[in-house]
Order: C-alpha cells, then sequence, then structure tokens
C-alpha cells in the first residue's frame, strides 16, 4: 500500500543514478581516487566503494588494470 503511494521509508540514497554513473566514470579514468570522489561528491569513501561494486555487480569492469609482466623478457 505505501508502495503504492510512494511512501516508502527508509534512507533516501545519497546519490542519484546520474551523479553515481558520472562517479564511476570519474574513477574509471583513474585520475581520482576513491578519497578524491568522496570529497567532491560529499559523500564518505564506503559511499564510493558501494557504487563502485553496484557498477561491478552490473557487469561493467573498473577500467583498472594491472600490468602482466612476461615470463619471457629478453634483456
Amino acid at each position: 500500500m505505501a508502495k503504492a503511494k510512494g511512501k516508502l521509508r527508509g534512507k533516501q540514497p545519497k546519490l542519484n543514478p546520474r551523479q553515481e554513473a558520472h562517479l564511476v566514470n570519474l574513477f574509471r579514468q583513474g585520475e581520482h581516487s576513491t578519497a578524491e570522489l568522496a570529497d567532491l561528491f560529499g559523500v564518505a569513501r564506503s559511499t564510493v566503494y558501494r557504487a563502485l561494486e553496484r557498477d561491478r555487480d552490473r557487469g561493467h569492469p573498473s577500467g583498472h588494470t594491472v600490468p602482466v609482466l612476461s615470463a619471457n623478457t629478453t634483456g
């Protein structure tokens, strides 16, 4: 009944979907740390981590890669 009236209770999200997508895109570019993003968006770092986790759960890679060193290095 409350759902039908749009009167759901509970804590509202700190970031709307557009803000969350923007945060994720900035993180993917690799120019901002999670702490910097938290400061920019006025949220806690845990909120940033949850936004990144939700994005990862939707099947999007983080964009950050770890370089793989080849065993066949020739001098």
